[in-house]
């Protein structure tokens, strides 16, 4: 360790490109279809998972550790088979949550299965799941290990109190990036993206979901429990800086390129993206902003209709062992929802493994977690009105 993909993990936080995607979640949210709703009682299978051991789980592309000699291998997945004797079809479909959410809805509309065990997709999208009641709620007696070790700052964001349908993956901070040495000083507040010498060279995440949060912060907003007034402001900022020039364009994960280039010096940026540009340019800086940052997670579901439930729910317990999650964090490099996997990095003998335990943007420090918030998600009613006047803005 730590074990860095040869392609940069710019596929896992996507975008919501167009109305349409989210227009058709707002309508089966709502009340146009109340069949889509499943209720408590009909969401659970006979679980077969005493006597048939096996799962199937979907996943993002480059979001698991692979051997360094045989990309096939995944140590951590063939530790837990070794460990259990339960066999995993490991799946790597899920390229963009409005994709998925469009392949796999209509089973779950219908009180179908969708032949997957557990499945992993962004939490402003897994709270629309929990809302339809598609899927189910998990078993904490199968998984000790989430109880005692999931990071507090994830525990109970507002769409799942207590996380009673979801368990994070990974987590990551959506904040500022920027290059120190062609801007020639710091970045400490979001304001300061509007400064003149930055003018024509900053972008700004164009998912409605990924860019919110931050804009808001900088406006001193507590993102837990914002508001349609906060959004207005926010959008009327945005719609001035347009006119204005400030903004040189709106990006999904393509920002880096810019970044890289030097023909932005500013931008909104995910965590996980920036430790990956440092290895390569240390003049990239990240920075949690004064007013605080929007604290993320891609999280872990149980389907309605899964068969093998309980094999599922010991998979999710074994990735919070620490020493399993010390292990991906090391090769993810994203923000570890295992704060205990820390002290596991840090007695590594290699250096470059000890020094990941001390990276900010991967354990989070005391001072850092202070300024990190989880935004409450926007309701399905909310979500029509505001995607229509943030996708105008943006130009999808």
């Amino acid at each position: 360790m730590p074990r860095t993909p040869k392609t940069p993990p710019l596929a896992r936080r996507t975008l919501l490109r167009a109305l349409g995607g989210g227009a058709a979640l707002g309508a089966l949210a709502g009340c146009g279809v109340p069949a889509a709703y499943v209720a408590p009682g009909e969401r659970a299978a006979a679980d077969l998972s005493a006597d048939d051991k096996r799962l199937t789980w979907a996943n993002w592309p480059l979001y698991i550790d692979t051997d360094d000699d045989d990309t096939t291998k995944r140590p951590t997945l063939e530790a837990f088979g070794k460990k259990t004797g339960i066999a995993v079809d490991y799946v790597e479909e899920i390229n963009d949550n409005d994709e998925f959410f469009g392949k796999i809805s209509p089973a779950l509309m219908n009180h179908q299965s969708t032949d997957r065990d557990l499945i992993v997709i962004s939490d402003w999208m897994c709270a629309r799941f929990v809302r339809l009641g598609w899927v189910q709620e998990m078993d904490r007696a199968n998984q000790p290990n989430v109880t005692e070790y999931l990071d507090p700052l994830l525990r109970s964001p507002a769409f799942d109190p207590g996380r009673a349908y979801t368990v994070p993956w990974q987590s990551g901070i959506t904040g500022i990036a920027y290059d120190r040495r062609r801007l020639g000083r710091e970045i400490r507040h979001v304001s300061d993206l509007w400064a003149s010498d930055l003018k024509g060279r900053v972008t700004l995440l164009s998912g409605l979901d990924e860019a919110f949060a931050l804009l808001m912060q900088g406006n001193g907003v507590d993102i837990t429990q914002w508001t349609e007034d906060d959004f207005d402001e926010v959008c009327d900022q945005v719609e001035r800086h347009v006119h204005d020039g400030r903004i040189r364009r709106f990006t999904g994960n393509d920002y880096t390129k810019d970044l890289v280039s030097g023909d932005v010096l500013a931008c909104q940026a995910y965590s996980g993206d920036v430790i990956q540009l440092q290895a390569d340019n240390p003049d990239i800086r990240f920075v949690v902003p004064e007013e605080g940052a929007e604290l993320w997670a891609e999280s872990l579901m149980i389907p309605n209709l899964a068969a093998h439930k309980a094999n599922a729910e010991k998979l999710i317990d074994h990735y919070y062992d620490p020493e399993v999650a010390a292990e991906l964090a090391a090769w993810v490099n994203y923000v570890c929802p295992v704060p205990a996997a820390q002290d596991v990095l840090a007695s590594s003998d290699d250096k470059e493994t000890a020094e990941l335990a001390e990276n900010p943007l991967v354990f989070p420090d005391s001072a850092m977690r202070r300024r990190l918030a989880i935004a409450r998600d926007i309701t399905s009613k909310e979500r029509v009105e505001f995607a229509k006047r943030w996708n105008a803005i943006v130009g999808l």
